[in-house]
């Protein structure tokens, strides 16, 4: 009996990752995909999100996230935050507790990434993209009650370890 319930567990398991990741035919891997095109109007999708939402997650940060030059003295800042409250889930270059985060500003605008990092919460509840990463996770990223600076400086810092950046400018 106990093999039998375990059994059942386990595809309870299964079929809640597939319900939560969606069987749209997404593309595996980190893209995302386009929004529907009755977006482009400023209407809303399936998940009440808009256009705006869909590519820049849901949170504080309603505004494009305008960067320009690494700025290096935030990215230092930004890296001692990363080491004292990212690092115990995240590493740049290999899976963790969560994922790698060193491509991350290559895969999401500078305004989702900052979203992700302020509020986890709402962007589970809301935006599919970071359900599926939940789903494949399955640990979900605590809100560390970081303010938007601090948030800006680990972008920053995330920016520093994207492919093509000039560590030592």
């Amino acid at each position: 009996m106990t093999s039998r319930m375990a059994k059942a567990a386990w595809a309870g398991a299964a079929l809640l990752i597939l319900s939560v990741t969606g069987c749209g035919g997404a593309k595996s891997g980190n893209a995302e995909a386009a929004p529907p095109a009755d977006q482009a109007s400023g209407g809303t999708d399936a998940n009440g999100l808009t256009a705006f939402q869909m590519e820049n997650g849901v949170g504080p940060i309603t505004e494009v996230v305008q960067v320009g030059e690494i700025d290096h003295e935030k990215a230092e800042a930004g890296e001692k935050t990363f080491t004292e409250k990212c690092s115990a889930c995240h590493k740049m270059a290999e899976r963790y507790v969560g994922p790698a985060l060193g491509e991350v500003t290559v895969r999401r605008t500078p305004t989702y990434v900052m979203n992700m990092i302020l509020a986890p919460d709402q962007m589970y509840g809301k935006h599919p993209t970071a359900r599926a990463l939940l789903a494949e996770f399955m640990t979900p990223m605590p809100n560390l009650g970081l303010t938007q600076d601090q948030a800006r400086s680990i972008l920053e810092y995330l920016r520093t370890q994207a492919p093509g950046s000039r560590k030592d400018d």
